[in-house]
C-alpha cells in the first residue's frame, strides 16, 4: 500500500502528516510549516490566553499522535510527520506583530532553527525517542524562534 493511501486512511496519520502536507516529495517539514499558516491566521484572531491553550493542547495531543503514527509506520521519526512543525511554528508566532513581513520572518526563523538544531535541540533530536522526542525538538526550535521574533518586534515594530 502506498504511503499516501496509508496516511489518508487513518485520522492519526492524516493529522501527524499535517493533513497531507508531509507527503510532499521534498522538504516535507517546510511544506508542513507552510500548511500551518492558515491555521495560524485563525489562531491569531484568538485572545493570547486562548492561543496559548490551543498550543498546549496541540503539543500534548501531538506527542500521542506523532508517537502513534511513527509506531504504526515502524519508523522513529518519519520525515512526513509534520504536526511538530505546525506546533513549533505556532509557538514562533505567539504574540507576533501582524503583517505579511512578520509571517515571512516567523516562517524563515522557525525553519532555520528547525533545520539547524542548535544546542541543546540536536541532543534532544538524537536522544529522546517516541512521540515526545518527535515533538520536543520542534517545540524547542519554536521557543528559540519566538525569542528572536520578540526581540525583533521589540526593536522594529
Amino acid at each position: 500500500m502506498s504511503l499516501a493511501k496509508t496516511v489518508f486512511q487513518s485520522p492519526i496519520h492524516i493529522t501527524a502528516f499535517g493533513f497531507g502536507s508531509g507527503l510532499a516529495p521534498f522538504a516535507p517539514g517546510t511544506f508542513g510549516t507552510l500548511a500551518a499558516i492558515p491555521l495560524y491566521l485563525i489562531l491569531s484572531l484568538f485572545p493570547l490566553w486562548l492561543y496559548f491553550v490551543v498550543i498546549v493542547i496541540a503539543a500534548v495531543v501531538g506527542i500521542w499522535i506523532c508517537g502513534e503514527s511513527a509506531k504504526k509506520l515502524g519508523v522513529h521519526d518519519h520525515e512526513g510527520i509534520v504536526w511538530d512543525e505546525f506546533v513549533g511554528f505556532w509557538i514562533t508566532m505567539f504574540a507576533a506583530p501582524s503583517g505579511l513581513i512578520w509571517l515571512i520572518a516567523g516562517f524563515v526563523i522557525f525553519r532555520i532553527f528547525d533545520i539547524w538544531k542548535p544546542w541543546p535541540i540536536y541532543i534532544v533530536d538524537d536522544k529522546v525517542q517516541g512521540g515526545f522526542g518527535i515533538m520536543l525538538d520542534d517545540l524547542m526550535a519554536g521557543v528559540y524562534a519566538l525569542i528572536v521574533m520578540q526581540i525583533l518586534a521589540f526593536f522594529l515594530a
